[in-house]
């Protein structure tokens, strides 16, 4: 009989002690109004000198193509022939099929029936900063997705500057040629 109580005594104990107190807890929602902090709101600034988790990205140029919230004019990065051969790889592997492989707009896709992007050699394209170029890249404009995912920052300068040379290479006369290499040069006939 001893044994039964302790076991009764026991039991009533342990449902005593399960208490839905875990569950009614009290708890806020980030963008609700709080008493407890002074400007009342429950969001919390991040503590001065925290570092984010993953790539810290304190070059804004590099990783928008802005600077101030306008479009960069110069590239971040070195221009290299190694940096426009990158170039060319990812532009024929990622833009060519839309915007043609000289910057036409009329690559593969578009023969298809797909949206005619612009031209790159419109005026409106050809002046504008290489950070434009970037910020497309990387956000998309108009029809165009954006490849942010695809394309790694470094890789989206690449496609800029080779952008950039492909403008020039079909918008070049020959007054933009140094004086001895333009004597050099054989003119077609008309």
């Amino acid at each position: 009989m001893r044994a039964g109580v302790s076991v009764s005594i026991l039991a009533l104990l342990f449902f005593a002690a399960c208490r839905r107190d875990m569950m009614n807890q009290p708890k806020t929602k980030t963008f609700s109004q709080s008493d407890f902090f002074k400007n009342g709101t429950n969001a919390r600034p991040l503590p001065p000198n925290t570092v984010a988790r993953g790539d810290v990205r304190q070059d804004e140029a590099f990783y928008t193509g802005l600077t101030n919230a306008v479009y960069v004019t110069e590239l971040p990065i070195k221009l290299t022939p190694e940096l426009l051969a990158r170039g060319r790889e990812r532009y024929d592997a990622f833009c060519a099929e839309c915007h043609g492989r000289v910057g036409d707009g009329e690559g593969m896709v578009v023969r298809r029936g797909f949206p005619l992007p612009p031209s790159y050699h419109l005026d409106r394209l050809r002046y504008a900063p290489v950070g434009h170029f970037f910020d497309v890249i990387t956000n998309g404009y108009g029809a165009m997705a954006s490849y942010a995912v695809q394309v790694e920052p470094q890789d989206r300068w690449a496609i800029a500057a080779y952008i950039r040379a492909l403008q020039l290479s079909q918008n070049a006369k020959p007054t933009d040629l140094p004086a001895d290499v333009r004597d050099k040069l054989e003119i077609a006939p008309k």
